[in-house]
């Protein structure tokens, strides 16, 4: 009996598949290289279109809203009834924030970035504090070669 139930358990295991059909959606890593990471981050005056927003945050009288794996809008919203899109801090691989006081912190890929809200200037970068983001399908991450010196930033959907 034992051994019908192994027999079974292996064939229905072997039937299984764990590559994604074809035409389902794909992910693919994006790599930059460690130096470009250092070097993304800036603030970007003006209003910029949300494609892919994420988390928010609401800090007196600012709201900061996540453009996944993009950066952070700012939002002024001294007058809710009329808030203004003031800018967006560009910052490839982010995906989470937090603020206090004047300072932001965010993700930076795998590092900790903090900014001066009134300077807009980063205070500090921590390196690999974060693990890189899994795909969304959770199979890509075992078909890429990471290259030599680059951090993976953000995963773009394909169709095969």
């Amino acid at each position: 009996m034992r051994r019908t139930i192994l027999l079974l358990t292996i064939a229905l295991l072997a039937g299984t598949s764990f590559v994604p059909e074809s035409g389902s959606p794909i992910y693919s890593p994006v790599f930059i290289s460690r130096e470009s990471l250092e070097n993304s981050v800036r603030y970007i005056p003006g209003a910029r279109d949300m494609i892919q927003t994420g988390k928010i945050y609401y800090n007196a009288p600012y709201i900061y809203v996540n453009e996944r794996y993009k950066g952070v809008h700012i939002i002024n919203n001294t007058n809710p009834t009329r808030p203004v899109n003031e800018g967006f801090i560009f910052a490839p691989g982010c995906i989470d924030m937090a603020a206090k006081g004047n300072i932001l912190y965010l993700d930076n890929a795998v590092d900790l970035v903090s900014i001066n809200l009134d300077n807009k200037q980063i205070t500090k970068r921590i390196r690999n504090v974060f693990p890189e983001p899994l795909p969304p399908d959770d199979f890509s991450h075992f078909r890429f070669s990471r290259p030599e010196g680059y951090v993976l930033v953000e995963w773009k959907r394909t169709n095969r």
